[in-house]
């Protein structure tokens, strides 16, 4: 969902710096950009251990609650990554069976897409749906179990590396969309595509719709 629907990874990333930064660690972009899909509870426990910090789940859990406050504190009305909707919507009048794979929480998902817009998706499969969460395969597992579908009859798409990690360890065709990243950091995925447009034209001059 995250940086391939909607356009919420800027303020993901400027609620995560505040909040490490609170608890003295100061992070770079591309540290919280090459996370994005992963359960909160793991990025905190691995920032922590990259910094020699031991792991406390009372302090972790308190520092998640302060995100979700801080993040509902600033944002706004739900803006989507350009084409995300038609593109979407497109896939499911051509038949397709779509599900939606995202890190964020369900409750997250439900606030920030409408019912009608999801209604687009067989399968959601949200941070709160699995044990562990991108890069490990299980969400992208869980989906495909979800849709009846071999790793071979579905593609991904996803914008950043721990997304990619996740589908291809699923065994899974991955398209890399550069909404939150450059290619250079999406170099896992099979094919890299500049934004939601080329993936639709790419799809088209395949004659894979």
């Amino acid at each position: 969902m995250d940086g391939v629907i909607t356009q919420t990874m800027p303020l993901h990333c400027r609620v995560w710096k505040k909040i490490f930064s609170e608890e003295g660690i100061h992070l770079t972009n591309y540290q919280i950009y090459e996370r994005e899909g992963q359960k909160g509870l793991e990025s905190v426990r691995e920032i922590f251990a990259l910094h020699n910090i031991p792991f406390d789940l009372s302090r972790a859990g308190k520092m998640l609650e302060r995100k979700e406050t801080l993040f509902k504190s600033l944002r706004q009305q739900t803006r989507f990554i350009p084409n995300a909707r038609t593109f979407i919507r497109m896939l499911r009048k051509k038949g397709l069976h779509l599900a939606l794979v995202s890190g964020t929480s369900r409750h997250e998902i439900n606030h920030l897409l409408s019912a009608d817009f999801l209604k687009n998706f067989r399968v959601i499969v949200s941070g709160s749906d699995v044990s562990n969460g991108k890069p490990h395969p299980e969400p992208y597992l869980k989906a495909l179990a979800a849709l009846r579908l071999k790793n071979s009859q579905a593609i991904v798409i996803e914008n950043a590396p721990y997304g990619i990690a996740s589908a291809k360890a699923a065994g899974l065709t991955c398209f890399a969309v550069q909404t939150s990243l450059p290619a250079s950091y999406l170099s896992q995925a099979d094919f890299t595509f500049r934004d939601i447009k080329s993936i639709a034209g790419f799809l088209q001059e395949k004659r894979w719709l």
